[in-house]
């Protein structure tokens, strides 16, 4: 028989009746028409301002196209290729890619990310796919797989018409697939960088002018106006923000950013290797075997939220246990909802010593050193 457990004696360890200590903090009024913030780690939305609306993004497209194109090179960009006409001469912010000229993929990936090349994008697109036309699905259906269900594309650099679109909601679990991917996550947060004689310098201000600043991307058109992703840690919490059509999106973001941070701190809600509680044993001399949380869980809180927790463990155990073997699980809840889980493994080894089949006088003995308490052979009486 196992047991649902909330905040019961064994759960020794637990935070008891977690409740928040972050400090109260207003959200702030912003500029943007669309707007919003989330948790890295967690997804969880911390302000949003009518984030579900399908709007223009410009320049921030070339997010999507440097996930699709990393995944595509699996993060090695040494490829050299050699630069076509039809890449060329595309409109508006440029690498300047000469036809006939040989660059790698690394030089036209910070291009598109840095400088905000649009011809960087279409050499990559074609690069990649053959054609954009064949790239600009592949970005579709990336969106599709990250759950971007009021995005659509229709180019790799966001030059875009009234078919290439994208909430503010959307942009950002763009962002954090953005973050999970290395290749992506360190170009963004790279200020500047020379590569094959060219000086690339990040349209990012936030990343001079916010500390924490890890980086993201900039964006513009007159259809669009400005938009702008961004993300910022501090004290192990990641936290990513997205604008668009918002005149004062520096200030925007730095407030908005202040605002998770002080709001919704994260907070740990179990360690992992953290001895969460203990089971009793039948068949040991071990009485009771310990259970630790397998990995950490860790969730941003506001003032006043309480956590309640959920143990799925067994009453009692027959030896042996093996460490590091799932004994149960745990969940984290607020407001009814669960917010986190880890499976609960064994914190130590114990042996099946089988007292009961021995008897006293064997126990004696043990306890003198005269003989170890093994099971007796079957078919055997003790």
């Amino acid at each position: 028989m196992r047991r649902q457990l909330a905040a019961l004696g064994v759960l020794c360890a637990l935070l008891p009746g977690l409740v928040l200590h972050a400090q109260a903090a207003e959200a702030p009024a912003v500029s943007a028409a669309s707007a919003v913030l989330l948790d890295g780690e967690t997804g969880r939305v911390l302000y949003a301002k009518d984030e579900n609306t399908p709007r223009a993004i410009a320049s921030t497209t070339k997010l999507m196209t440097a996930l699709v194109a990393a995944e595509y090179f699996g993060g090695d960009l040494s490829r050299s290729v050699e630069i076509q006409k039809d890449w060329t001469g595309v409109e508006g912010t440029s690498l300047y890619l000469v036809p006939g000229e040989r660059l790698r993929v690394e030089t036209l990936f910070y291009g598109l990310l840095l400088p905000s090349g649009n011809d960087a994008a279409v050499a990559l697109a074609c690069v990649c796919a053959g054609d954009v036309e064949t790239f600009v699905a592949w970005m579709n259906q990336r969106a599709r797989d990250l759950g971007m269900t009021h995005t659509h594309f229709s180019d790799p650099n966001g030059l875009g018409d009234e078919n290439h679109y994208a909430s503010a909601l959307d942009m950002a679990k763009l962002a954090r697939a953005c973050l999970e991917n290395p290749t992506v996550a360190k170009a963004v947060a790279t200020k500047q960088i020379t590569l094959e004689g060219r000086q690339l310098v990040n349209h990012n201000k936030l990343l001079w002018q916010y500390e924490g600043c890890t980086g993201m991307k900039t964006g513009y058109t007159r259809q669009a106006g400005r938009t702008l992703v961004s993300c910022a840690e501090k004290n192990g919490q990641t936290l990513i923000c997205v604008t668009l059509n918002d005149r004062d999106d520096w200030a925007d973001h730095k407030a908005l950013l202040d605002y998770g941070f002080a709001a919704y701190p994260r907070t740990v809600l179990a360690q992992g290797g953290e001895e969460l509680a203990r089971v009793p044993l039948e068949g040991s001399l071990l009485r009771r075997a310990a259970v630790e949380a397998r990995e950490t869980v860790a969730y941003p809180l506001k003032e006043g939220e309480q956590v309640t927790t959920q143990v799925d463990l067994p009453d009692t155990v027959p030896a042996p246990v093996v460490r590091g073997e799932i004994a149960g699980t745990v969940r984290f809840l607020v407001a009814g909802q669960v917010v986190g889980e880890s499976y609960l493994v064994w914190s130590q080894d114990a042996g099946r010593d089988v007292v009961e089949h021995r008897g006293l006088g064997a126990l004696w003995d043990f306890l003198q050193g005269k003989q170890t308490l093994a099971p007796a052979p079957e078919g055997t009486q003790p």
